[in-house]
């Protein structure tokens, strides 16, 4: 076939480079598969498509060769010449590289240093990296020795039960600190600045990960909790320690994120979930041990600032061990300015998306407790509230392909949807127990504050033992959605259970109704968080996580107001029909001494009104969100933590990657006794066609039928 008469003859000539293309020709009712004996006929084709282009064409984007009776000429897609650009600047990892020396033959006409890069496509080409790879490109992690992956998750796990214990432990010291300050009125505000600045500031957090080093912005973190722990102990006023919990709060909302993602970067994904059940095990005792140790505390000569001195040294021994001895490999986006930094921040959103939810948070922590629901307070806030949100989603949608704090690919991706909605029903129905099954044992039980903590130790180390095996067995066969069906439906068994106690409930009933409930917490809570790093590009990882701990964090703070209210509006309801009693009086008094502020003639009525509002109030208020936990799990995809065993991503020590090194300077040596290389032999052959449709290029051509006749003809011969 002379080459004036051939279809891509128009290609202007220049240095032959072989472009890899994904090849399958077909008609819309008859399927063509060229063969082996093609090879070199539609390499030849390739070529001349290459004659004006360069290497950087190579890489890959999932196009297909594709012929149909309609078409008369070859096209290919345009290229901008700013995509051209990052396209040259991407150099070749190690898994890319021992990927095109496996594929890689001495007769193809292929170039084998072609860069190749998966799931591109010529409409998307991602900007490069401060070190000159792609965004969100998956380059060969090496993962740290066995004994260091172990010391660093110790203090991971150090700063996540100190940041979960921040929330329990100022509960039984408030009565001393407000008699010490004199500020009776400003008790709503020491758990109220705490969660605003928690809450509002976690999704900022996931962009700032997006774009900037874990491992400092974690330490930023780290230092902000400290600080605030520093102001709330060494407080000389109500404004003092008020201001505090802001600042811990607002480190606290960044490390989780971050230990989460220094989690990534140093174990391999199928290693990854016990270890981050262990997680979800952190929060499960923090939540009994907070109470029991502010109580300590308080009563000791320690006084209650040791509540917030404890985290001084434990976090500082989490700083020396991320300074020393943790060392990430990350590939950020490179930002020229401050300005686009500032932009990639998104400062719209976040100014729309703080305002907000501080107006519902504080609706929450005031109504039915400092105003009425009906109050002119409580309406404007929930107003703005409204408002504000509606303005952020518009925004969010307006800026989903730029600049979105939750861009529409994460928040809309059916895992990451369904998790966030577990999330928020396990974060509810988990604080909403672990506050008031204490306060059942001492209002109803007669318990002590310690006594009623020890109680609930059977739903602490029931939690800790479902997150442990879950994690286990996840790690074992590769599934978590499983676990997640079966988590949530002995979480919603386990609440229905507890809303039927009563004052004659026996001790094994009550235990063992705490095991199913936290078992099932336990196996639920952290799968979501795992179902993030399976589903989303590296890059949206730290956006889902934030996503996520925001979804728990205010399923957390929305139902223990909404129990609280429920359980004041029952019980007084329950005393006045019983009547000559001041609810209010009763309240204040608190649940320890709730047998002792009553006559004994209706001691036991008051009683039966105190466990009839938690149980049908409180108590079913958990219920509830625990059963729309179960629809949520069945809506998660069905993903394996196992699924990428086979590629070159899981080097888990230098050792393996130098190992794997020479391996692949050895294939390079001709074998003595054959003309073909060692690799050769070592690594099946691939057809050369099987070649093409393995390496996708960035060009979109469409063959004639004169071409696709030619084939035939050849095929023929």
């Amino acid at each position: 076939m002379a080459s004036g008469s051939r279809p891509w003859s128009w290609f202007r000539s220049a240095p032959e480079v072989g472009v890899p293309v994904q090849v399958r020709v077909e008609e819309p009712n008859d399927e063509y598969e060229p063969d082996e004996s093609e090879r070199d006929f539609i390499a030849e084709i390739l070529a001349n498509f290459a004659k004006d282009c360069d290497e950087a064409f190579s890489i890959a984007s999932g196009k297909s060769l594709k012929s149909t009776k309609s078409s008369d000429s070859l096209s290919i897609t345009s290229l901008r010449q700013e995509e051209l650009d990052r396209i040259r600047a991407n150099r070749l990892s190690l898994s890319r590289l021992k990927t095109m020396q496996n594929l890689g033959s001495t007769n193809s006409p292929m170039s084998a240093k072609s860069n190749f890069h998966e799931g591109m496509d010529d409409e998307h080409v991602t900007p490069t990296t401060r070190d000159g790879h792609h965004e969100g490109e998956e380059t060969t992690p090496v993962y740290p020795s066995r004994v260091k992956t172990a010391v660093i998750m110790f203090a991971l796990y150090i700063s996540i039960f100190l940041v979960a214990l921040d929330r329990t432990i100022i509960g039984p010291a408030i009565p001393v600190i407000t008699n010490e300050f004199n500020s009776i009125g400003d008790i709503g505000w020491y758990g109220s600045a705490y969660m605003l600045t928690a809450a509002g500031f976690i999704l900022l957090y996931g962009r700032i990960y997006t774009f900037f080093p874990t491992k400092p912005v974690f330490l930023f973190g780290i230092f902000l909790f400290e600080l605030g722990s520093v102001f709330c102990g060494a407080a000389t006023s109500s404004t003092m320690l008020i201001v505090g919990r802001a600042i811990a709060g607002l480190g606290s909302s960044g490390i989780f994120t971050g230990a989460i993602l220094i989690m990534l970067n140093t174990v391999p994904l199928h290693k990854r979930p016990l270890l981050q059940g262990l997680f979800g095990a952190c929060f499960g005792v923090a939540s009994v041990a907070g109470p029991l140790l502010g109580g300590a505390f308080t009563g000791s000569s320690a006084t209650w600032r040791w509540c917030f001195y404890i985290n001084l040294p434990l976090e500082g021994l989490t700083v020396l061990i991320v300074v020393f001895l943790l060392k990430l490999e990350e590939h950020k986006p490179k930002l020229a300015t401050w300005l686009e930094t500032t932009q990639k921040l998104d400062p719209v959103g976040t100014l729309l998306f703080l305002p907000s939810i501080t107006c519902l948070l504080l609706a929450l922590e005031w109504g039915a407790t400092e105003y009425p629901w009906s109050s002119p307070h409580i309406i404007a806030l929930l107003t703005v509230f409204a408002v504000l949100l509606v303005t952020f989603v518009a925004w969010q949608f307006y800026t989903r392909n730029t600049v979105a704090t939750i861009p529409a690919r994460v928040i809309f991706q059916r895992s990451v949807a369904f998790g966030g909605l577990s999330q928020f029903c396990v974060g509810a129905t988990m604080l909403t127990v672990s506050i008031y099954i204490p306060l059942w044992f001492q209002a109803i039980k007669g318990a002590s504050a310690m006594q009623s903590g020890i109680n609930t130790i059977p739903l602490v180390l029931s939690v800790v033992v479902g997150s442990i095996i879950s994690g286990g067995l996840t790690q074992r066969i590769g599934y978590y959605t499983p676990f997640m069906i079966l988590g949530s439906s002995l979480m919603a068994v386990g609440a229905g259970l507890v809303t039927t106690w009563n004052p004659d409930t026996k001790s094994n009933a009550w235990i063992g109704f705490q095991i199913l409930l936290g078992f099932g917490v336990g196996c639920t809570m952290q799968h979501p968080n795992l179902a993030v790093q399976i589903v989303l590009a590296k890059p949206d990882i730290p956006t889902g996580t934030a996503f996520l701990s925001l979804c728990q964090t205010l399923g957390g703070a929305v139902f223990t107001t909404v129990g609280q209210n429920l359980y004041i509006k029952k019980f007084s309801s329950g005393l006045q029909s019983i009547g000559g009693l001041d609810p209010k009086q009763i309240l204040e008094g608190g649940a320890t001494d709730l047998a002792d502020s009553v006559p004994s003639a209706i001691r036991n009525s008051v009683i039966e009104a105190y466990n009839h509002s938690l149980t049908q109030g409180t108590f079913l208020a958990a219920l509830i969100v625990a059963c729309i936990a179960v629809p949520a799990a069945l809506g998660m995809e069905w993903r394996s933590v196992k699924q990428r065993h086979s590629t070159p991503d899981m080097i888990e020590t230098q050792e393996d990657k130098e190992k794997m090194e020479r391996a692949m300077q050895e294939s390079r040596k001709p074998s003595l006794h054959s003309s073909r290389t060692a690799q050769d032999v070592a690594q099946p052959r691939i057809p050369p066609l099987k070649k093409l449709g393995m390496l996708a290029s960035m060009l979109t051509v469409k063959v004639n039928p004169d071409l696709r006749d030619e084939l035939r003809n050849r095929r023929q011969a």
